[in-house]
């Protein structure tokens, strides 16, 4: 029999938080995140989201050993203001038992139909800033430090209990050596010439922090006509700016000017931290901070995270200039490998930006929706 435990303290929340360390432990392919930064991302005191948004925390257990997790989440910003009536759940992960997978489906659906939601799905965050999806193509490759790996048997269990396919996310692959100069080096004069903007670069994080704000709202403008977009608050805004803005290099930040100064591009890029991360074991001492700092300076992979570009400069070559910028960083540092993080199926412009490239789809993951 399998009983539900919504966590109350802080001893269930590191429990919450440590389950998939026991599931995966035998993968060679999961990337554990930090302990303290899992902790805190859900500390309602800590996280801004929690001013937009509810969460419940549930473990599943059966003869008193923990088998699963879930997270059940309500975006007020998303259902008030958007009008969408969508119930979230994420940090999903169960063994192989569909009594287990039913048990933490049912609790969802519970807290969705108590507030009168008319639909749930996941896996899914609180934001856009989250982890997202269920990985159904791509197994036998190493995850990354934004992205949830599961074993192949997550998408059955979906399946089994009547939910469909919401959303479809693509991952790729590419090395540096395919960044052939010739197609972004001309456009980049070009665009100059024409649009007269001009790239700025960073070397330090002081530099980086008083432009960070309006980064977020060129991120919210760039990304608000996607279909699984809620806008970042200021608070949330700060937050970020906090806790990861620091940890990037600098000079993997990249950002476009138009002639006024007015910004209307920027790329983040971040070196791979997965084979550190899981040096690290979830803990920063006593040597997680030694393998993490090597990673970021000397990892030969990087992950593009997020490029945002202002919808009056999309379709004018402006990823031109951020690409050029890219090219000259990377050769320096002697970058191999380049990763895309998720990016939408549907999401056409994306893959016409990537296309010179060549990129290999190596991941496939997807949401899963249904009606309450």
């Amino acid at each position: 029999m399998v009983t539900l435990k919504e966590v109350t303290n802080k001893s269930g929340l590191r429990d919450f938080v440590k389950f998939p360390f026991a599931l995966y432990k035998d993968s060679p392919y999961w990337v554990p995140p930090i302990i303290s930064d899992e902790m805190a991302s859900f500390d309602k005191t800590k996280n801004p989201v929690f001013k937009d948004a509810e969460a419940w925390f549930f473990l599943a257990y059966k003869d008193n050993k923990i088998v699963g997790r879930v997270a059940a989440i309500i975006n007020n910003i998303e259902i008030n203001r958007q009008n969408v009536k969508k119930m979230r759940f994420g940090w999903f992960d169960f063994i192989d038992d569909y009594e287990v997978s039913e048990t933490m489906f049912n609790k969802v659906v519970e807290i969705g139909r108590q507030h009168k939601l008319l639909y749930m799905e996941g896996p899914v965050g609180f934001s856009n800033m989250d982890k997202v999806g269920v990985l159904t193509e791509g197994f036998d490759h190493i995850g990354t430090m934004i992205t949830w790996y599961n074993y192949p048997y997550y998408a059955k269990h979906f399946e089994r209990f009547g939910f469909v396919k919401e959303k479809g996310y693509l991952e790729s692959i590419f090395p540096f050596s395919n960044a052939d100069p010739k197609f972004f080096k001309k456009a980049n004069a070009l665009v100059k010439q024409r649009y007269g903007v001009k790239e700025l670069n960073f070397t330090s994080t002081e530099e980086v922090m008083p432009m960070v704000d309006q980064m977020f709202d060129l991120f919210n403008e760039s990304y608000s006509k996607l279909s699984s977009f809620v806008p970042m608050t200021d608070l949330q805004k700060d937050y970020f700016k906090k806790k990861y803005i620091s940890f990037i290099n600098p000079e993997y930040i990249k950002f476009v000017l138009d002639k006024d100064d007015k910004l209307i591009a920027f790329g983040i890029v971040m070196p791979s931290f997965s084979k550190a991360l899981q040096k690290a074991k979830g803990k920063l001492f006593p040597f997680g901070w030694y393998h993490l700092l090597n990673a970021k300076r000397n990892s030969k992979e990087v992950m593009f995270y997020l490029i945002g570009v202002h919808p009056e400069y999309q379709n004018k070559g402006v990823t031109a200039v951020i690409f050029n910028e890219y090219h000259k960083t990377f050769t320096e540092k002697g970058i191999e490998t380049c990763i895309r993080t998720p990016e939408l199926e549907d999401n056409v412009a994306i893959r016409q930006l990537w296309k010179h490239f060549d990129p290999k789809v190596y991941k496939k993951r997807s949401t899963f929706r249904k009606d309450l």
